[in-house]
């Protein structure tokens, strides 16, 4: 009778404990936001590309799509273009120069776009200005060139585009494993008022974000070592709605297949990281290679009253939507 007695308050004490957790994790009692989700566009608006065979090496302006819209990633007008078709944030690419500035373009080296051959630190930022970042984009395995000669000059600086948009938001990409560019960029961003510093976000490698950490530790960071950190901590105490300090002033991007699994997705999820400063992008299927929300059937598998960052590649199909 005892033993039966204890079996019983067991279970019962289990069911609450589960009940508890549904309660502080579900969206039953959370108020469901009106906020349209914010729009992050991945290097602006440029042309986009087959995914299929793509390596770490290969030269994505040799296999893009027929263009639809005459703009260049990492490019100043392809950024204001991203900016008025509704985008919240732009996502840009650096590179250190031969003089100690910072070039805003993605590849390692310059053959790939450019009508020049080398790396990007190779050179200064002036005669980085005068080449052609539109030079080796085709359609047609070579056979046309839609953009060769329409890119001189288009280059920017961070500098240049900071100063262009001061009043926007970005999230800048350290392209280099180099803990120095870590430092050489926390030197450049102290130097910014507190107000535009605030709009900022830069990931990148372990290496180079944790230097940078230690010199503006107030400034929102992500790299793979601070969203691990963040995720499995949080797996493990969300439960009680309790945020980890791991999660504060950080950005996690979170692959829509695992975000389910997070204690109070969406919504509390959301409002949880908000009040520790660190901001949410969903970003599409398994987070590989830079997978975006990039057509309306993307844009359905989008939780409802979802209020936090998307991912996306194609900011012209899909922000008319949300705005």
């Amino acid at each position: 009778m005892m033993k039966r007695f204890f079996s019983n308050k067991i279970v019962l004490f289990i069911l609450l404990i589960i009940l508890l957790i549904y309660l502080n994790n579900g969206s039953l009692f959370t108020k469901q936001s009106t906020t349209p989700p914010e729009i992050l566009a991945h290097r602006g608006l440029g042309q986009t590309f087959t995914m299929t065979g793509i390596t770490g090496d290969t030269c994505t302006a040799e296999r893009i799509f027929e263009p639809e819209h005459p703009y260049l990633e990492n490019t100043i007008p392809s950024m204001a273009k991203a900016f008025d078709l509704g985008a919240d944030i732009v996502e840009l690419d650096i590179k250190p120069t031969k003089d100690d500035q910072f070039a805003v373009f993605h590849d390692w080296t310059l053959e790939c776009r450019t009508n020049a051959h080398g790396m990007v630190k190779d050179y200064t930022m002036e005669e980085l200005k005068q080449l052609d970042v539109g030079y080796g984009y085709t359609a047609d395995e070579g056979k046309t060139y839609p953009f060769r000669g329409k890119g001189i000059g288009l280059m920017p600086s961070l500098d240049e585009v900071l100063s262009y948009f001061p009043e926007k938001s970005f999230l800048i990409h350290i392209k280099s494993a180099d803990p120095e560019e870590g430092t050489q960029l926390a030197q450049y961003l102290g130097a910014l008022p507190e107000h535009q510093l605030s709009q900022l976000t830069v990931y990148g490698d372990d290496q180079p974000i944790s230097m940078l950490k230690k010199s503006l530790p107030d400034i929102r960071v992500m790299s793979m070592s601070t969203l691990k950190s963040c995720v499995l901590s949080y797996f493990a105490t969300g439960w009680t709605g309790y945020v980890p300090a791991a999660c504060q002033d950080t950005q996690l991007h979170i692959p829509e297949t695992y975000a389910p699994w997070l204690w109070g997705w969406p919504d509390k999820f959301i409002q949880r990281m908000a009040e520790v400063n660190t901001r949410v992008i969903l970003v599409a299927g398994n987070g590989g290679w830079s997978e975006g929300f990039d057509t309306m059937e993307d844009v359905e598998r989008i939780p409802k009253h979802y209020s936090g960052g998307i991912w996306t590649n194609r900011v012209d199909r899909i922000a008319q939507w949300f705005k």
